[in-house]
């Protein structure tokens, strides 16, 4: 294990050169203090536990000293943003510190966001929200322990200072970790900008640190395409599946490495409804919870345009078609396992589209019904029936769902650790997080925070001796969202 002195940082994104990023140093910031650390990131990157509680922590995460060979950059990019381009962007509140193996020997990211403006900034002050700081920290873990690619975090660090959005607030910094940081909005914006030579350059570098085994491939950029396409695919399945909203769908939000990136206004599934989105800054329902999968494509048709130098139309069309066909797939063997069921054919897929129809149509808790699914045909809660206005549709259902459980005739005890090692009991509810960061900014008080980060480390079964230790009411957190914050909307203010 290491101490913080020997980390050791490499930054292979700078050998790019000025075209793709700006060198900058962090802003300090006066008084740095730990809002949480999250010990299992720490022990991915091999640093010592112990290394937490020292002050160096927090002068070397708040930006306030340089870990060793420390080159810290902003990124350049640009992106559709509601389908419209913008083509100033660019990390305007972040900085990549640099790059760590972790204990996989995996390369990841080290990020500072929160630290100060860059020339990326466009007038702003390059800082970032206690409240944002917690619910990007809190989402990045809810995600990982779904088992879902995304960024996670080191730690949260207060700055003792103030940020001004729509009133005065206190300030932090996110200490991000990732494989990647380079997005669709990367490559945007050299091809917006007629530098060819710089995409494909760009290209080199991600194919020979993410996907090195095509490096002396005659087609490595399309194959590179191929690999694009399928992670993202794969990514939007599992938001389906576990009923996940990422709220802000844009280019610049979406990783060449298919991770979940950028928590604003996100949230996961109250009652089941394909057309909710907590982006209160999305009337239309651009990145509604149904709209995500052709999103998702619309979104690789425009990565894919920047490889229009180095990649046939043809190949490309043929790429982007293989998309739907693998999110459909992917999503299909994550709904059989959610159910408990194997056989996926055509009755299965009519169990499923009743199935939605049946939840939406009764404003059913999309976490909560699976979960209880598990000791079907045992028996089904009384509580949870007695919330159907449509009782007899539910029977009728619950009817089709058995004749296809016992044709495959599955032992109950199998088939229930199973359905309960995919349907989790606890999800981030956006009440939850807002009862948390309440706390944070009017009692200084980040003991919720804490409480559902260990909560979220794995959300399919109850810990009693460690909740106990933690003050965690396991029922409390596994309740359904009340009804005056049913379908929570968020700003994307930071």
């Amino acid at each position: 294990m290491k101490m913080l002195e020997n980390l050791n940082l490499s930054n292979s994104f700078a050998k790019l050169g000025a075209d793709f990023l700006q060198e900058k140093l962090p802003d300090p910031v006066s008084k740095p203090y730990l809002i949480d650390s999250n010990p299992s990131a720490i022990k991915l990157i091999g640093l010592k536990p112990t290394e937490i509680k020292r002050n160096e922590f927090l002068e070397y995460f708040s930006g306030n000293r340089l870990l060793s060979n420390s080159k810290p950059l902003a990124m350049a990019y640009s992106g559709h943003q509601f389908g419209s381009y913008n083509p100033r962007l660019g990390d305007g509140r972040g900085l990549l510190l640099g790059e760590v193996q972790d204990k996989n020997n995996n390369t990841l990211d080290i990020h500072l966001k929160g630290c100060g403006p860059t020339r990326f900034s466009r007038g702003f002050d390059g800082r970032a929200t206690l409240r944002a700081s917690i619910r990007e920290y809190l989402g990045g873990e809810a995600v990982h322990g779904l088992g879902i690619p995304t960024t996670r975090s080191l730690a949260v660090i207060g700055t003792g200072e103030l940020v001004h959005r729509e009133v005065p607030e206190p300030g932090a910094i996110l200490v991000r970790l990732t494989d990647s940081h380079v997005r669709f909005g990367s490559f945007q914006f050299l091809h917006f900008n007629n530098k060819a030579e710089k995409v494909t350059a760009l290209l080199n570098y991600i194919i020979e640190r993410h996907y090195p085994t095509i490096q002396n491939d005659s087609d490595k950029y399309r194959i590179l395409l191929r690999h694009v396409v399928n992670r993202t695919a794969k990514l939007i399945a599992l938001w389906q599946a576990n009923g996940f909203i990422h709220g802000v769908m844009n280019t610049d939000n979406m990783t060449i490495t298919g991770a979940t990136f950028d928590y604003g206004p996100f949230g996961f599934m109250d009652h089941f409804n394909p057309n909710f989105t907590p982006n209160h800054s999305d009337p239309n329902g651009r990145y509604a919870y149904g709209k995500q999968p052709e999103i998702g494509y619309w979104n690789l048709s425009k990565f894919a345009e920047t490889l229009k130098h180095l990649v046939d139309s043809q190949f490309i069309a043929e790429e982007l078609t293989n998309y739907q066909p693998t999110d459909n797939d992917y999503y299909r063997n994550l709904m059989g396992q959610k159910l408990g069921l194997e056989i996926l054919d055509s009755e299965f897929k009519e169990l499923v589209n009743k199935l939605f129809q049946l939840l939406y149509n009764n404003l059913i808790d999309y976490s909560i019904f699976f979960r209880h699914l598990s000791d079907m045909p045992r028996n089904f809660p009384k509580t949870l029936k007695q919330k159907f206005k449509d009782p007899q549709a539910l029977d009728s259902w619950l009817s089709m769902y058995v004749r296809l459980i016992e044709r495959e005739d599955p032992s109950l005890n199998t088939r229930t650790g199973k359905m309960n090692s995919i349907n989790p009991k606890f999800i981030l509810r956006n009440y939850l997080l807002q009862d948390a960061t309440d706390k944070a900014l009017k009692e200084s008080d980040f003991s919720e925070v804490e409480r559902l980060r260990i909560l979220l480390e794995d959300p399919y079964k109850d810990r009693p001796e460690l909740f106990s230790k933690y003050g965690i009411e396991s029922e409390h957190y596994a309740a359904e969202t009340p009804p005056s914050s049913i379908e929570m909307q968020l700003s994307c203010s930071a």
